[in-house]
């Protein structure tokens, strides 16, 4: 029999004795309990384009079945490279400037932990993506909270520099915004530039959402202002793009010395992202202009309808700029907390959504939900009957 573990060794690590499942989680459980329409979660269930699809089924047929190498399959670092020259105006070498990552989050957990050193400070905008702040606290980072004023969230260099510290090592960026929908403008983007080449500091993007943006806006990449080209590390992916969340496929663009040292972390963690999915996933980047087009033109669809939902219910949308959430203004529930009233709309109408609070530190968030539309058209409309019937 193997003996009962000491007091001390059946504890958890420090580094994690603070963490909690987060209440995107948590209400996802609440909503398959009562059997609910899920708008909480990001999860994209849309069909699997038939490009991405092919190629997968082709690469295991061809034998791309063992481990690539560790910064990734070439093939899908060739395409990388194409795309960001093409869509991005980035220019990339693919052999020294492109990981291959499992997922966005796995580039973000490469790039914070391989850049950076415990106790260094990051700037985190908030609301947040309750990933960036986790894994930064994994590492063992100082998070350095910057809060954005809705509805606009504007970031401006004053606000910056007031955060800014002798600890600061780092800022996150992520455009378009999880959960806010915010874009950030050249404006803003020259902000950070100068802020961050005033203070030396590392930027880390978060651009996973970048072709789904709307009213004719045009997403702009920050490594691509002046100031941030040598300090910036680019995240991207083609979960959200594609509809392949599970296939766990993100990449990071930056300059060679960094690129080699989050390919060795990424290497220790993971290995690699899964080799046929990264074969087959390439042949995405070879769709047609109206691919991407039409992929903003249905989101954009689907905002409207959610939009007119809430307000019809009497809550008050904030209007996304890019991404598929929504955040809403719930204080007319008159709920003690963000997630009360979470749980309010899903027993009464069954509709599923995350607490504001799960996206900021202090109370900033209590008075919104946040909602995401990346469903089928006829899933979300059920939802948005459902909420347009609700009675605050």
């Amino acid at each position: 029999m193997v003996p009962a573990p000491s007091e001390s060794a059946a504890l958890p690590a420090g580094r994690v004795a603070n963490m909690v499942q987060s209440d995107i989680r948590a209400m996802t459980r609440e909503c398959d309990a009562v059997g609910g329409i899920n708008l909480g979660q990001g999860i994209c269930d849309l069909p699997l384009p038939g490009l991405v699809r092919d190629g997968a089924v082709a690469a295991m047929d061809a034998g791309h079945n063992t481990y690539s190498y560790p910064e990734g399959a070439r093939e899908l670092r060739l395409a990388i490279a194409g795309k960001l020259a093409r869509d991005n105006d980035i220019e990339a070498d693919p052999d020294s400037e492109i990981v291959v990552t499992v997922g966005a989050t796995g580039a973000f957990t490469a790039a914070v932990t391989a850049l950076l050193d415990a106790g260094d400070g990051i700037v985190i905008p908030e609301p947040y993506y309750g990933y960036h702040l986790n894994a930064a606290l994994l590492a063992g980072l100082v998070p350095q909270y910057l809060t954005l004023a809705a509805p606009r969230f504007t970031l401006t260099a004053a606000a910056l520099e007031e955060v800014v510290d002798e600890r600061t090592r780092a800022i996150v960026l992520c455009t378009p915004s999880n959960p806010s929908g915010k874009m950030l403008s050249a404006g803003e983007i020259d902000a950070v530039g100068r802020v961050a080449a005033a203070h030396d500091l590392l930027v880390i993007t978060d651009e996973i959402y970048e072709y789904i943006r709307y009213d004719g806006r045009e997403h702009i990449s920050p490594v691509t202002h002046p100031e941030l080209a040598g300090r910036t590390v680019t995240i991207m992916g083609l979960s959200k793009t594609f509809s392949i969340t599970g296939w766990r496929l993100g990449y990071a663009v930056a300059p060679p010395a960094l690129a080699r040292a989050m390919t060795l972390v990424h290497d220790l963690y993971y290995v690699c992202a899964p080799t046929p999915l990264q074969v087959g996933a390439a042949a995405g980047f070879a769709a047609p202009p109206s691919f991407f087009a039409d992929l903003a033109l249905d989101y954009e669809e689907k905002r409207g309808l959610l939009g007119n939902a809430l307000t019809a219910a009497g809550l008050t949308p904030i209007v996304p700029e890019g991404a598929y959430y929504m955040l809403a203004e719930v204080t007319r529930l008159n709920c003690a907390s963000a997630k009360e009233a979470a749980l309010r709309l899903l027993r009464e109408v069954g509709v599923a959504s995350v607490p504001g609070s799960s996206f900021y530190r202090g109370s900033a968030g209590d008075g919104l939900v946040r909602f995401c539309y990346a469903k089928e058209m006829d899933v979300l409309a059920e939802a948005c009957g459902r909420l347009a019937a609700f009675k605050p």
